[in-house]
């Protein structure tokens, strides 16, 4: 039974000694866990996270002890951005504990708005490079995945397959997507640090410039086409230069020439992704969601391939 915004709050009072609650409301974000923004009586708003479930619960304890790191290099300058700096923890009866940050300052990105040039597209790119040139040891250290590029590949194919099992995915499309995973030469890249689950509501943004990012639990060692895909797929097409220049002047040695082209299959790979994650918990809806995405994204490809 989810945790009511009241139950949530008396965890953050458990949290952090002195915080002093005054209002507090129900927060819907992606993931196993119950989210509440608490305000208190100086009109600070905290933001208390507690996991449903037992494999959230670990998750949750790597991504403080990754918060932990990440937080180092915020204050040193290698990261242009603000990440949750975790106040307090509360044991939950269950096992696992609740946390609790102060809410971190911005808006959510709104991918639909972004302008061609210098200014917040390009800041986009700066930002996730600055990501990706991050030490691998940084996730390792927090038992968090690390795969080689085979090794990536490799779980693409499996997530294929299975989505082909199902029967819902339109045979064109996945004639296209098997063709792009046995081509090779696109999944030859170094793996870099990824926050691997972006989302608008994740990256907030103050004018021109993104302020802070969070929701760190699926951070790993893996392609760094997984965290350009969502951005490159919603961003208007005017704007795809100048993310794409931003991010490769601030990678060092970077050799990935087929990097954008990885990115768009990866974007695409996200309905079959969606297709399963609705099939195996019996989700309906999400079924139905998928299928009609995948509809209509075999039909635009198939009107973008040349006769």
């Amino acid at each position: 039974m989810p945790r009511s915004p009241l139950a949530l709050a008396a965890l953050s009072t458990a949290a952090v000694p002195g915080l002093d609650a005054r209002t507090v409301h129900a927060e819907d974000v992606p993931g196993d866990y119950d989210v509440a923004v608490v305000t208190t009586v100086d009109a600070e708003e905290w933001m208390v996270r507690a996991p449903t479930t037992a494999l959230a619960g670990a998750a949750l304890e790597a991504e403080i002890e990754l918060l932990e790191s990440l937080h180092l290099y915020v204050q040193a300058g290698v990261l242009p951005f603000a990440v949750p700096q975790i106040a307090g923890s509360a044991l939950l009866p269950e096992g696992g504990r609740a946390v609790v940050h102060q809410r971190l300052t911005g808006v959510p990105l709104d991918i639909g708005g972004l302008r061609p040039g210098p200014g917040l597209a390009a800041d986009l790119g700066r930002t996730l490079a600055a990501v990706h040139e991050l030490p691998a040891a940084v996730v390792e250290a927090c038992g968090l995945p690390s795969y080689t590029a085979a090794e990536y590949r490799e779980r693409r194919l499996v997530e294929l397959d299975e989505a082909a099992a199902t029967r819902r995915v339109p045979a064109d499309l996945l004639r296209r997507w098997e063709h792009a995973l046995e081509d090779v030469s696109l999944w030859r890249f170094q793996p870099v640090v990824v926050h691997g689950d972006l989302a608008p509501d994740q990256v907030l943004v103050t004018g021109n410039r993104v302020t802070s990012i969070s929701g760190w639990s699926d951070a790993r060692v893996a392609d760094p086409a997984d965290d350009l895909a969502w951005l490159l797929a919603a961003a208007p097409p005017e704007c795809v230069d100048a993310i794409m220049e931003a991010y490769q002047l601030r990678r060092t040695e970077l050799t990935d020439p087929r990097l954008v082209d990885r990115a768009l299959l990866v974007g695409e790979l996200a309905l079959a992704r969606w297709l399963l994650h609705g099939v195996r918990r019996g989700l309906s809806d999400v079924v139905a969601d998928a299928e009609s995405m995948l509809a209509d994204l075999d039909e635009a490809t198939r009107e973008d391939t040349p006769a």
